[in-house]
C-alpha cells in the first residue's frame, strides 16, 4: 500500500501526520510506503518528513496536482491513499476510507466531509461549501453520479486505475480530473464519511476564485476528453 502526502510549507504539521499514518498502517499489519511529495517547500517540511522515515520526493514548486502525479508514478503499492499534510484529515480514518476497496465493493473511494455529517459544514468556509456543491452538481449532470464531496483530498483507489489515467492537472483541480476520469473508465466509486479539522496554523493555499475556475474547466475538459 502507498500513502501519498503532497506537502508545501507544512513544517508545523507534517511530522504529526506522518507519525500517525505510520502508526495506523503498522496496526493494520500491511506492507506500506509513505511518500511525501515536497512541492518546493521553503521551510523544513521535507527534512522533518525524512526524520520521520517517510520517503521524500523533492520537486520544484508546481502545484498539488503535479505533486500527486509524481507520487502516483513512484508508488509501488497496489492500493493508493492520498491525504493532506496540513492535519485537516485524520490518518486514523484510513481504515474507513479503504474498507469498500478491501471488500471489493469499490475501486475509487472519496473520504467525504459531508457524507452523514452536518458538524463538518460549520468548519468549512461558506464559499468553499458553495463551490463544492456547484462542482458536485456539475459532475452529477455530466456523469449521472451523485457525490457529496468531489473536492476531498482524502481518497483511496486501486493503483492500476490511476496509472491508467492520463492526468494533466497542476493544481487543486486534480481531484476533479481524477474523479471524472474514473467515472468515465466505469470505476466503482463510493464515499466514506470522514472527519474534518480546520487548520489552526498556516494558511490555506487554495484561492476560491482562481482555483475554482480551474476546477470548473477541469471537470468539463475531463468529461469531453
Amino acid at each position: 500500500m502507498s500513502v501519498i502526502i503532497p506537502a508545501f510549507n507544512e513544517e508545523v504539521t507534517i511530522g504529526n501526520v506522518v507519525s500517525r499514518t505510520k502508526k495506523v498502517l503498522e496496526e493494520m499489519d500491511v506492507v506500506y510506503e509513505i511518500l511525501v511529495v515536497d512541492d518546493g517547500s521553503a521551510d523544513k517540511s521535507a527534512n522533518i518528513a525524512e526524520e520521520m522515515k517517510a520517503t521524500v520526493l523533492r520537486k520544484v514548486h508546481q502545484g498539488k496536482g503535479y505533486a500527486l502525479r509524481h507520487g502516483f508514478m513512484k508508488a509501488r503499492g497496489k492500493l493508493v491513499v492520498t491525504l493532506d499534510a496540513d492535519g485537516s484529515h485524520k490518518p486514523e480514518e484510513i481504515r474507513h476510507v479503504l474498507r469498500y476497496i478491501r471488500e471489493d465493493r469499490a475501486d475509487f473511494v472519496i473520504g467525504s466531509r459531508f457524507c452523514y455529517s452536518e458538524a463538518n459544514k460549520t468548519k468549512i468556509p461558506k464559499i468553499n461549501r458553495v463551490g463544492n456543491r456547484l462542482f458536485n452538481d456539475l459532475i452529477w449532470y455530466l456523469t449521472g453520479t451523485i457525490t457529496s464531496d468531489s473536492q476531498s483530498g482524502f481518497r483511496a483507489f486501486r493503483a492500476s486505475l490511476v496509472k491508467g489515467m492520463k492526468l494533466s492537472s497542476q493544481g487543486y483541480e486534480v481531484e476533479s480530473e481524477m474523479l471524472v476520469k474514473a467515472l468515465k473508465m466505469r470505476a466503482r466509486v463510493a464515499e466514506a464519511p470522514i472527519s474534518f479539522i480546520q487548520r489552526t496554523v498556516g494558511r490555506s493555499k487554495l484561492d476560491p476564485i482562481r482555483d475554482g475556475a480551474r476546477i470548473l474547466y477541469a471537470i468539463i475538459a475531463s468529461y469531453l476528453s
